[in-house]
């Protein structure tokens, strides 16, 4: 499958609640959880600058849908991102069942953007989410996007600006 402009829609929203993430001090990513029929169920940002390095958007979405919905509605329902799941929320994902996931940037494309920035790697492997979920339904990158993302990021170290 490959994105549509519905599916741009949804990312605006992941790119306007990465940059509200950022404001607020935190690392630029976003999420947006989507019903089969388009209803927005539940959105997030970025919450890791206090400390807690599991506040990923996604990692929230998937909690949020294992308290909130059907195996079945997980299944159909669609996580759009700013960026792509890091490991800890692609498992978090497979494990609660939830659909497609349709991100802006990909793992690789963050991580040499990072490493052009000459900023140190993560305590976690960047890996692709096929890696953690083999059968999971994931589109991305979203080109039209991409720039705008790689801004908000270049934008956490402002020694870089």
């Amino acid at each position: 499958m490959s994105i549509t402009a519905i599916d741009l829609n949804h990312l605006r929203r992941c790119v306007d609640l990465a940059r509200e993430a950022l404001e607020d001090g935190d690392e630029p990513f976003g999420s947006v959880l989507v019903s089969a029929t388009g209803e927005t169920l539940f959105e997030d940002r970025n919450r890791v600058k206090d400390g807690d390095q599991t506040r990923h958007p996604e990692f929230e979405i998937s909690r949020w849908a294992a308290a909130h919905l059907s195996p079945a509605d997980r299944a159909s329902a669609t996580v759009y991102t700013s960026g792509e799941h890091c490991p800890m929320c692609a498992a978090s994902h497979g494990w609660v069942g939830l659909g497609r996931i349709v991100y802006v940037a990909s793992s690789k494309q963050l991580t040499s953007w990072l490493t052009e920035w000459g900023c140190p790697a993560g305590p976690v492997a960047p890996l692709p989410i096929m890696q953690v979920v083999p059968g999971a339904v994931v589109d991305g990158p979203a080109d039209e996007l991409t720039e705008e993302i790689k801004a908000l990021h270049r934008g956490r170290f402002p020694h870089l600006a």
